[in-house]
C-alpha cells in the first residue's frame, strides 16, 4: 500500500514542489562541489567588474548532482532573468529563434539535456553563441531570402548527462566547462540535515548518516529518500527519523546497505547470468525492461564508480565485487576473461 502511495499523482506533485523548496538559492547555501563553486564565483566577480555578461557555461555529470540548481544560483547571484528550456523541446530553428529574439542584454538561457538538440537547431546556435546573431530564411522558393538578426549579448548555460554526445563545434563554443562529481557522504549528511530542517522533520545523527551513505553520492536521491522516510516516521515513528525508522524506510524502497536498488541488482544479475559478460547495453536494457539511455545515464555510472561494473568495447562485465555483493560464486577463470577484454 505504501508503494502505491509513493506513485500517486498527489505524491508526485508534492515531490516536485518540495524539490523547488529544497533547492538552494545562493552559493553560500549550496553544499559540495567546492572547486566548481570557487571557479564560478571568480568568473561572476570578473564579469561584474568588466560589466559584461558571463561567458557561456557547460555543466556535465550524472543526473541529480545540481546542474540546474547551479544555473539558477548563477542567475540569482548576478541578479538577472533566466529562461529555461530543454534540448528535445527545441525541434525547429524557429523555436530557438523565438526564444533568442526575446532575450535582453545579460539574460541567461538555460538548455537542459543540450546533447539532445536537433542538428539543424544546433547549427543555428553556433552563430548565436559566437557572433550573437542568427540568419532567418524568409519566404520560400525564388523569393526566399536570408535576413540577419542581431541578438543582445547573453549567457548560454548548457546541461548534459552525456558530454560525449556533444559535437565538437558546439562544445568548443563554451568558455567554461565544469563536470560535477558524485558527492562524499559527509556532504550528503549536511544536505540531509539541512533538508530535514526545511521540511520541519526531526532526524538524529545515525538516521542522517544512513541516508547519506546509501544515496549513491547524489543529493536528489538523498532528498527523495528523506521525504519517503519522513512518511514512515509520521506513520510509525512518532515524527522522528531515527536509525530504526530509516532502515525500515530504505528496506521498503528496496535499497540495500551499499545504496543499490532493485534495478541495480537486476542489471548486475543479468550480466552474471550471461557468464559475467561482456554483455551489450541493448541486451541489458531488454532484460531489465528499461531504456538504454536510462541504464547508461542513471545506473551505470554509479555501478562503475563503485567497482561493481566494468565497461569495455565489447560490453559490460560484472566485477568480483558484484558477485560477492549478490552472493554469487566468482571463479578464477573469470579474471582471465576480464583481462582479455
Amino acid at each position: 500500500m505504501l508503494k502505491e502511495d509513493f506513485l500517486s499523482s498527489t505524491a508526485l506533485i508534492e515531490d516536485k514542489n518540495l524539490d523547488i523548496t529544497l533547492r538552494p538559492k545562493r552559493f553560500d547555501d549550496f553544499i559540495g562541489q567546492n572547486r566548481i563553486k570557487e571557479n564560478l564565483l571568480i568568473y561572476i566577480e570578473a564579469a561584474k567588474k568588466r560589466k559584461e555578461p558571463l561567458d557561456h557555461i557547460l555543466f556535465s555529470g550524472p543526473p541529480g548532482l545540481g546542474k540546474t540548481t547551479l544555473s539558477q544560483i548563477i542567475a540569482n547571484e548576478i541578479n538577472t532573468p533566466i529562461k529555461t528550456t530543454s534540448g528535445p523541446i527545441l525541434d525547429k530553428p524557429v523555436d530557438l529563434a523565438g526564444i533568442l529574439t526575446n532575450l535582453q542584454y545579460g539574460d541567461i538561457l538555460f538548455i537542459d539535456e543540450i546533447h539532445r538538440l536537433n542538428t539543424t537547431v544546433e547549427e543555428y546556435l553556433y552563430s548565436a553563441m559566437e557572433d550573437f546573431s542568427i540568419d532567418i530564411i524568409i519566404d520560400q522558393g525564388p523569393k526566399a531570402r536570408s535576413v540577419k538578426i542581431n541578438l543582445p549579448r547573453f549567457t548560454l548555460i548548457g546541461s548534459t548527462t552525456r558530454e560525449g554526445l556533444l559535437t565538437a563545434p558546439l562544445r568548443s563554443r563554451f568558455g567554461v566547462l565544469e563536470k560535477l562529481a558524485f558527492y562524499d557522504w559527509t556532504d550528503l549528511y549536511k544536505i540531509v540535515c539541512n533538508s530535514s530542517r526545511i521540511l520541519s522533520i526531526q532526524i538524529d545523527e545515525k538516521g542522517a548518516e544512513i541516508i547519506a551513505k546509501r544515496s549513491r553520492g547524489t543529493p536528489r536521491i538523498a532528498n527523495r529518500f528523506l521525504r519517503r522516510i519522513r512518511d514512515v516516521a509520521q506513520v510509525r515513528g512518532n515524527d522522528v527519523i531515527n536509525e530504526e525508522v530509516t532502515r525500515m524506510g530504505l528496506e521498503m524502497l528496496g535499497v540495500d546497505e551499499n545504496g543499490l536498488g532493485d534495478m541495480d541488482r537486476k542489471i548486475l544479475e543479468t550480466i552474471i547470468r550471461y557468464g559475467g559478460g561482456p554483455v551489450g547495453i541493448k541486451t541489458i536494457a531488454v532484460s531489465v525492461s528499461e531504456e538504454e539511455d536510462t541504464v547508461e545515464e542513471v545506473y551505470e555510472s554509479f555501478l562503475i564508480q563503485k567497482g561493481y561494473l566494468d565497461k569495455t568495447p565489447r560490453g559490460r562485465i560484472a566485477t568480483k565485487l558484484a558477485y560477492e555483493h549478490l552472493g554469487y560464486q566468482y571463479r578464477a577463470e573469470q579474471d582471465i576473461q576480464k583481462r582479455l577484454f
